[in-house]
């Protein structure tokens, strides 16, 4: 059984940065991909990015883009989500999953094995 879990959430100011990590353990991996979600309260959860677990290629939402980078330690089975600038709109929990597909479905329906998750508040 694969277990996934996010740690590295926290209190930020606006403008500031974080870098979350996703440690996946339980057995020997090779996925095709994994992936960072987030949920605010009341919304869905939406795509923020993904990475291929061979090549590191990546790809990221537009909302994002040039603020947030997703990259990975393959030999400590660990996703990383680096995440500069941050605004007051990145408050969310965070989750990463496993990707079959490349690109990544950018659709939660799409997945079904979530870690716990890791809160991010950025304040004014």
């Amino acid at each position: 059984q694969v277990q996934l879990v996010e740690s590295g959430g926290g209190l930020v100011q606006a403008g500031g940065s974080l870098t979350l990590s996703c440690v996946a353990s339980g057995r020997t991996l090779s996925p095709r991909a994994m992936v960072w979600f987030r949920q605010a309260p009341g919304k869905e959860r939406e795509f923020v990015g993904g990475i291929t677990w061979a090549f590191g290629r990546t790809l990221h939402a537009d909302s994002v883009k040039g603020r947030f980078t997703v990259s990975r330690d393959n030999a400590k089975n660990t996703l990383y989500l680096q995440m500069n600038n941050l605004k007051p709109e990145d408050t969310a929990s965070y989750y990463c999953a496993f990707s079959g597909e490349w690109p990544p479905p950018t659709k939660p329906r799409e997945y079904n094995r979530w870690g716990q998750g890791t809160q991010v508040t950025v304040s004014t």
